[in-house]
């Protein structure tokens, strides 16, 4: 078996990891990053979802490399398409769910963009298609962690600072790291909105996204999914109708409405528009499809069999689409024109590499983030929620969590704009282990709103620092957090690395 050493270890390369990666390397150190994905970026690549931002991030609330991501994806437009927008904030691909609809192709070339000049340099290197497999912890510190690639070769990282930035939290049974999963109850948190008892198995859904085109000379379907029938007849208990249709419920208030794919100024097609041929010459409009329908929430996302089910259903939905959809425009069945858009995914078949993952283990970490610390209902007379003295970066986000493998039906209500306090990346035993993604202390509630594509970057990105920080002056996260001095200097390098650590003295409300 291979070993390898370095520095820093940061096992998932997703939004959170790749953020990290890009902090450490700064530092000077060695830096590993694998993921078991084909590619880093996470939800911005292999899960391919579009960014979910609040209402100010052209503006603040994000980090300075978060700006520069974003920045370099409307670059790209400017100078390879030749279009030159009048407003600087244009949508490249004009979806309402945020202002930057983009394709995972676009993310994939502007990432490996930016971190080409750590990995020439040899300060990062990358390990794809490797997960991790089991790890070496004595006496509360992790010294290895074992990674296997899909031949079944083994890699041994040793390192001084370990980052879980995997999707489901995997480092945690691993290290035997102390965690939660699923929904705690009102006794352990103190959340209104909680159970009574609490449910581990009750997770979010997952979402296994693809993308769709609109090709106007296009006929043929795909092949018709072996778990069709079951999918186009299966009705939840909580839902109005079948889920593949087009009446859901709001997430709001929960009454049933009717949300059709075209026809509509808030149509289906346009929510996460990701191409559009308004801008991009010769191009066909193209959206990425994470809808109520392809949400996969009869198994948790750690149960065998789950991803390639929620895959089954996004087949599903994409073939009753194309041949038995009520259309808007005549007494019709199907919508042929669609089709499936590898071109946008960097995919053989459209679809994302991965599953949409919303929710992970969760570290029981020095700072659990509850739903009083956000909610705006907690907090009638404020415009933000707790202000920590340790905070590290802030989001912003409704609590959205979607219908659940407990059989609960949305939950989203308002929260305020928040912070994130430095102890939530911390476990409370485990010493040189950082959480880098959802895998923080927050609780199933307010992993709703903490688990967006800025605000997981910025998770990433301070935990990098951290690492980092660590590393170089022979401490351990917990001594940065426990220290004011070291605590107060540790804020100061991130603040002129370019993170933000509270709101602006504005109303931010509205």
């Amino acid at each position: 078996m291979q070993t390898l050493s370095a520095d820093i270890a940061i096992i998932g390369g997703g939004v959170g990891g790749f953020a990290a990666a890009l902090a450490a390397a700064e530092s000077g150190l060695k830096v590993i990053v694998s993921d078991e994905s084909p590619e880093l970026g996470g939800q911005l690549t292999s899960q391919a979802v579009p960014p979910d931002e609040h209402p100010w991030i052209e503006s603040f609330g994000r980090t300075d490399r978060y700006t520069e991501f974003r920045r370099r994806v409307r670059r790209y437009y400017l100078s390879s398409r030749s279009f030159t927008p009048d407003n600087p904030h244009f949508n490249p691909g004009s979806g309402w769910v945020s202002n930057l609809c983009h394709p995972p192709t676009l993310a994939r070339a502007v990432l490996s963009d930016m971190i080409a000049p750590y990995v020439s340099g040899d300060a990062v290197r990358v390990l794809v298609n490797h997960a991790p497999v089991s790890a070496e912890a004595r006496q509360g510190s992790v010294h290895s962690v074992t990674l296997q690639n899909p031949d079944g070769v083994h890699v041994r990282i040793e390192a001084k600072v370990f980052l879980d930035a995997t999707e489901l939290g995997d480092l945690l049974p691993l290290t035997e790291t102390a965690f939660v999963t699923g929904f705690e109850s009102q006794a352990e948190t103190g959340e209104p909105l909680a159970p009574l008892e609490a449910d581990p198995n009750d997770w979010q859904a997952i979402t296994w996204v693809f993308a769709a085109a609109w090709d106007p000379g296009h006929t043929q379907p795909i092949v018709q999914p072996e778990g069709y029938e079951f999918w186009r007849n299966y009705r939840p208990d909580f839902w109005p109708g079948n889920l593949l249709g087009f009446t859901d419920v709001h997430p709001i208030t929960l009454l049933p409405r009717y949300l059709p794919l075209l026809g509509a100024s808030m149509g289906l097609f346009g929510y996460r528009k990701i191409i559009s041929k308004d801008v991009e010459t010769g191009a066909l409009d193209t959206t990425a499809v994470n809808w109520p329908m392809n949400d996969y929430f009869l198994s948790t996302a750690l149960e065998p069999g789950a991803a390639e089910a929620s895959k089954e259903l996004s087949k599903s939905l994409m073939f009753w689409l194309q041949t038995e959809a009520p259309r808007h425009d005549t007494d019709h069945l199907g919508y042929p024109e669609l089709r499936l858009a590898p071109e946008a995914t960097g995919t053989p078949d459209g679809f994302a590499s991965r599953p949409y993952i919303r929710e992970s283990r969760r570290i029981k970490a020095l700072t659990t983030i509850t739903s009083r610390d956000v909610s705006a209902a907690d907090n009638p007379n404020r415009d933000r929620g707790t202000h920590y003295e340790d905070s590290v970066g802030v989001g912003s986000y409704r609590i959205d969590l979607h219908p659940s493998t407990g059989g609960r039906n949305y939950l989203d209500v308002a929260s305020l704009p928040f912070e994130i306090p430095l102890r939530a990346l911390i476990p409370v035993e485990t010493k040189n282990l950082i959480a880098a993604a959802k895998n923080i202390g927050t609780t199933h509630i307010t992993n709703g709103c903490y688990r967006l594509h800025p605000v997981e970057w910025n998770i990433g990105e301070a935990a990098g620092h951290l690492a980092s920080f660590c590393a170089l002056n022979g401490v351990q996260p917990a001594d940065v957090a426990a220290e004011k001095k070291l605590l107060r200097r540790f804020r100061a390098e991130i603040a002129a690395a370019g993170i933000q650590v509270s709101w602006p003295q504005i109303s931010l409300q509205g």
